[in-house]
């Protein structure tokens, strides 16, 4: 058995709930990216995104950094995240994580999502699981990309307040540079990093389930966190751009000082000059 195949044999001391009526959903963000290429840890139930049946439920493995297991004893989940470690790239510490939970109803038209509870599915299909996973772990890495935003707002606001008491800053260059990496640093790793927008593949070929995607989409609020991340991004770049006039000016500053001084310099040496030369 390879680092990437998982003992699915092997017995679990955690007691598994009954899985006929409902599902436990946990989507973990373990890190920036994760590279499922040539990854086996069970048969193969999709390849866009990269999921797998795992014991008894499903795991669900997005390149921008989301888990979602599906199904899954916690100690089924540890050993799974355990064998992804090796291939995710900037791994985050402490991770993100939400939960939900599926539960079956007794026909396709009352499907619906009560608000705070649980999902209701007229069957655990493989179509419709996917499109939790993904609404689920969009969410999940939006709340990262808030955190990221809002802590760069955190760091902005002083000294956007100041400019706005004093017309002036205290911060020298360095702590203006500094600003203006964690600006771009946020904008890099957020802009078009997970296309929120985008639907998933399993709607393409089940248009029938749009209904539920669209379900999902309100009760996480996709679309409206996402046009209030992009606004946010938008001020952080103009912060950015504002903060780039900035050091500018005061390099312009600093060099009509330095000629001012030049030319001081200079006349109060002619001025020597002349006075040397009459005594």
């Amino acid at each position: 058995m390879n680092a990437d195949q998982l003992p699915v044999g092997a017995p679990s001391t955690s007691p598994r709930p009954d899985p006929a009526t409902t599902l436990r959903i946990r989507a973990v963000m373990l890190g920036e990216r994760i590279n499922p290429s040539g990854l086996e840890i069970g048969p193969a139930v999709s390849s866009t995104p990269a999921a797998f049946r795992v014991h008894a439920g499903l795991a669900v493995i997005f390149r921008y950094g989301v888990v979602v297991l599906i199904g899954l004893l916690p100690s089924e989940e540890k050993v799974l995240l355990d064998s992804l470690k090796s291939r995710v790239t900037g791994e985050l510490s402490p991770i993100e994580e939400e939960t939900a939970q599926a539960q079956l109803c007794k026909d396709e038209n009352a499907e619906a999502i009560q608000p705070g509870g649980p999902i209701n599915l007229s069957k655990f299909s493989d179509e419709r699981l996917l499109l939790i996973a993904d609404a689920l772990a969009k969410s999940t890495s939006l709340a990262r990309d808030e955190r990221r935003v809002a802590a760069v707002f955190d760091v902005i606001e002083p000294f956007a307040r100041e400019l706005a008491e004093k017309g002036r800053t205290s911060r020298r260059r360095k702590g203006i540079l500094q600003l203006i990496g964690n600006a771009l640093l946020v904008q890099q790793r957020v802009a078009g990093r997970v296309a929120v927008a985008e639907k998933p593949d399993a709607l393409w070929e089940r248009p029938q389930l749009d209904r539920l995607y669209a379900r999902l989409e309100d009760e996480y609020e996709l679309k409206e966190r996402l046009d209030t991340l992009e606004r946010k991004l938008t001020v952080i770049a103009e912060t950015a751009d504002a903060l780039t006039d900035i050091i500018d000016t005061q390099r312009s500053l600093r060099l009509e000082i330095a000629v001012v001084v030049l030319i001081v310099i200079e006349v109060v040496i002619g001025c020597i000059q002349i006075f040397a030369g009459v005594h």
